[in-house]
């Protein structure tokens, strides 16, 4: 069946997704990188998901806060009181105030016409209590219809669609050039439409999206229209939506 979460009324394919919000602009995975995003017109905002140590959904893409902010140590080993004194700015002092956000913020901040696309980052997803309470806190905060998740880990997500059998699912793959069944959105990396360009056609026979991992993909809109992609991921959404001819930043596009 199609992928519920992006078929989004009123936009054109292919959707934009934004990659960890906008991050060419803003610190990814930050309230300031989704808010770029939004402004920009993303249909979709894409990002990671981790545990804190008391069990808080957090929007973060290693298993660490090493790279993004200001301290080091796993992400699984803070609590949420604990991550929130560390500046998430990936070292740009004009962000400096920026924290590492919960998934409840960003579902507060999350408009009526755009989807969410969470990838899940940890195996903790592979525990139905840990299922069960993600999709209650998106059914709480009103973003449920409009969530896929996502991971390369086919057990991840076939997990939290036991808890939300219409939760639409999608897996990311490095290296298999065929579709696999049984999800409701396909993530190849862009490469592998190159060796199998007949990979959204076949896709598309069951009834699924496919969206490249691509974050940076203006260069190859061209072959995304031609193979009839359902989507593209970007890390700067201004960028590549004016390239689709949409609304953004015709002067970033130029760049």
């Amino acid at each position: 069946m199609p992928l519920p979460a992006l078929a989004i009324p009123g936009k054109p394919k292919p959707y934009l997704l934004a990659h960890r919000g906008n991050r060419a602009r803003c610190p990814e995975n930050t309230l300031a990188a989704f808010r770029q995003a939004l402004a920009d017109g993303a249909d979709a905002l894409e990002t990671d998901l981790h545990l804190t140590a008391d069990g808080v959904f957090v929007c973060i893409h290693d298993a660490t806060v090493d790279r993004t902010t200001d301290g080091r140590g796993p992400v699984a080993a803070m609590t949420l009181a604990e991550l929130r004194r560390l500046s998430a700015s990936c070292g740009r002092p004009e962000f400096q105030d920026e924290r590492v956000p919960t998934l409840a913020e960003l579902a507060e901040l999350l408009p009526a016409d755009v989807a969410l696309a969470l990838e899940l980052k940890t195996d903790r997803f592979l525990e139905p209590a840990v299922c069960r309470r993600l999709v209650e806190e998106l059914a709480a905060g009103g973003v449920l219809a409009r969530t896929v998740a996502l991971s390369f880990s086919l057990a991840r997500v076939q997990a939290v669609q036991a808890a939300a059998p219409d939760l639409p699912i999608g897996w990311i793959t490095l290296s298999r050039a065929w579709p696999i069944a049984g999800v409701q959105l396909l993530g190849p990396l862009w490469p592998l439409l190159l060796i199998n360009p007949l990979y959204p056609w076949l896709a598309h026979r069951r009834g699924q999206l496919v969206a490249p991992l691509d974050p940076w993909p203006n260069r190859r809109l061209w072959l995304y229209r031609l193979l009839r992609c359902d989507a593209v991921l970007s890390d700067d959404p201004a960028s590549t939506l004016a390239a689709l001819g949409r609304k953004g930043d015709a002067s970033a596009a130029s760049a």
